[in-house]
């Protein structure tokens, strides 16, 4: 037996922020040269009582319906914005989505590679024979991670959630993987107050980075050069590696989404590891960065406005805070 991704659904919140909004309150914010480099024109952010369980709710919701709950018998959860320390979110998320307690439910903290992460953990379950259908959600609120003043992450970061369906099938669908880390550049994207190494400070002193940009340590302080090289260094030779592993060439890959960082950096990929624009998939003008749910919102546009189709062989390859990266090889 084999596993295949059934379906998605993807929840964006009602508020939305654009760029112009960003440069009333930023007078050196550029909207329109920040729209064409960096592909972002507005996103989507959380109300102030509006929780990542909250927007995973909603998405999983979607995509439950016309489902029988009975048949879901786990739940796993991506988010590195908690709803508590403890208990796991995944373990309220199978209370309020009301699924069986015999369901099994898991958490696991981790960004923008979260969603292919996931997806190996779910080919994992399944072949072990662990779970038959799963219910994977990814939820990000990056916004309330952020310093009201972090110009260029503020214009960079959405909030999103999903829900995908992966479910055992006669066929694998879901190829090989290649995983990697690298903890040494951790403090490259990272929130250094607010767990138990260092307590959220309210006298923490701001900080300006960049550009005029300004963070403290109770928000995100990310290392945009120092992520953009990660990238560029790590991802082409992953790729090659996972197209190695799957016994494929390039021209057998129908359509490759990677983590939606930015335009600029994805076409610099593209360049770089000679994908045509054809076969590479960019659609975060109107939502942004949304973390772990880049990959699958890109993924169900793509299918819904028939850019890939049932059959087809679609790469998907995450990378960013950790350092991590991930690649996988999906057939629709």
């Amino acid at each position: 037996m084999g596993s295949k991704i059934e379906k998605i659904s993807y929840y964006l919140p009602e508020k939305i922020t654009s760029n112009d909004d960003l440069q009333k309150e930023f007078s050196d914010f550029d909207s329109a040269k920040f729209s064409k480099k960096i592909g972002i024109s507005s996103r989507h952010i959380t109300g102030d009582n509006e929780t990542a369980l909250d927007i995973a709710f909603k998405a999983a919701t979607e995509v439950l319906l016309d489902e029988n709950k009975e048949t879901i018998d786990f739940v796993l959860y991506c988010t590195q914005s908690p709803e508590y320390f403890l208990p796991s979110g995944a373990c309220l998320l199978q209370n309020r989505l009301g699924l069986s307690s015999s369901c099994g439910a898991l958490d696991f903290n981790l960004g923008c590679s979260g969603f292919v992460y996931g997806l190996s953990l779910c080919k994992g379950l399944i072949s072990s024979g662990v779970a038959k259908r799963i219910l994977f959600v990814t939820s990000e609120t990056y916004s309330k991670h952020l310093h009201p003043k972090d110009k260029a992450n503020r214009g960079i970061f959405g909030d999103a959630a999903t829900a995908t369906i992966v479910a055992e099938s006669e066929k694998e669908h879901i190829g090989e993987f290649v995983l990697g880390t690298d903890g040494s550049g951790a403090e490259k994207l990272i929130v250094r107050n607010g767990c138990s190494y260092a307590p959220f400070n309210e006298d923490t002193p701001a900080v300006e980075y960049g550009t005029g940009n300004i963070t403290d340590d109770n928000h995100i302080y990310m290392d945009g050069p120092g992520i953009f090289n990660f990238t560029i260094e790590k991802v082409p030779f992953a790729y090659s590696e996972l197209l190695r592993k799957n016994d494929l060439e390039l021209e057998n890959v129908q359509m490759n989404i990677f983590h939606q960082a930015n335009k600029y950096m994805l076409n610099y990929l593209r360049k770089k590891i000679k994908i045509s624009k054809d076969h590479f998939y960019i659609d975060m003008n109107d939502v942004g960065n949304t973390v772990s749910n880049t990959i699958p919102i890109a993924l169900k546009r793509a299918l819904d406005k028939d850019v890939v189709k049932v059959g087809d062989k679609v790469s998907l390859v995450g990378f960013g805070v950790g350092l991590s990266w991930a690649g996988v090889i999906v057939e629709l």
